[in-house]
């Protein structure tokens, strides 16, 4: 059956890849932007099955506004998609109050107002499915993306949460984890604090390894997100590439390693 979704951030990246996805094979979509002449392309293509809607995630009114006129539109939205957001590079000690709360407040709840949106509506009609857009980088944490890291653990925590919370409803939950694409998050659409001096030999090593490697585009994930988003029993987290899913072994394989070397230290703490 048809489905109808709700997308934010698809003006391009992953957003106007997966709508557009969704659009082809017959699907409705409302897709939001922070500028919908973006759309217009798919607006032309696509007519009446694209709902375009301007959107400022962080408003939080204006998101449950969105939500509602996409539902009362279409009808009903079976999957939302939380795929707005940004990278923000920056070594902890050079970010400044404004540009963490700038983050936090895009990638964390910019998501949770959304969510908070769609819950009533997905429970009203006892299905649907909330796919949260994470990254490796919500497995691990690596240098000059602290700030960004923290934003996306605390999305994967409060879904992971939500997945517990709202499944009595048939309500699914999926946490997308990307690996490294070909999009504009490290470039135009990144922000980044000014350069602390002593962390330039960091860079210069971390820029070093990461050489001239090439990235695929977007659209490689279409098929993936498409077999979760169809799946009759979807996973909670969900790896894409194969550079993501060897980095989340190595990740775990080193902390399992951790707690293993200091389980007796840990079990000491049972009793005083």
């Amino acid at each position: 059956m048809p489905k109808t979704w709700f997308i934010t951030g698809t003006s391009r990246g992953f957003g106007r890849s997966w709508a557009k996805a969704a659009l082809e094979r017959g699907d409705k979509v409302a897709a939001t932007a922070r500028a919908t002449d973006t759309l217009n392309d798919l607006v032309e293509a696509f007519g009446d099955a694209l709902l375009p809607l301007a959107l400022d995630v962080t408003d939080r009114d204006a998101a449950f506004a969105a939500v509602k006129q996409a539902h009362d539109h279409f009808g009903r939205i079976d999957v939302v998609v939380n795929n707005a957001g940004y990278g923000h590079f920056g070594f902890v000690e050079e970010i400044t109050e404004q540009e963490a709360r700038a983050q936090i407040e895009t990638n964390v709840f910019g998501a949770l107002w959304v969510t908070q949106a769609a819950i009533p509506l997905l429970r009203e009609q006892g299905a649907g499915h909330i796919v949260q857009v994470s990254s490796i980088g919500g497995v691990g944490a690596f240098p000059s993306l602290g700030i960004y890291h923290a934003s996306k653990w605390a999305l994967e925590g409060f879904s992971e949460a939500l997945s517990q919370e709202v499944a009595p409803f048939g309500i699914e939950v999926t946490i997308i984890e990307p690996g490294g694409y070909a999009t504009d998050w490290g470039t135009a659409s990144a922000v980044r604090s000014d350069p602390h001096p002593a962390y330039q030999p960091i860079r210069a090593a971390m820029a070093a390894r990461r050489g001239a490697a090439r990235s695929p585009g977007p659209e490689a994930t279409i098929a993936a997100v498409l077999a979760a988003v169809d799946a009759e029993q979807p996973p909670l987290r969900l790896l894409l590439s194969s550079t993501a899913y060897d980095l989340a072994q190595n990740i775990y394989a080193g902390r399992q390693k951790v707690w293993a070397d200091w389980e007796s230290t840990s079990r000491s703490a049972d009793a005083g």
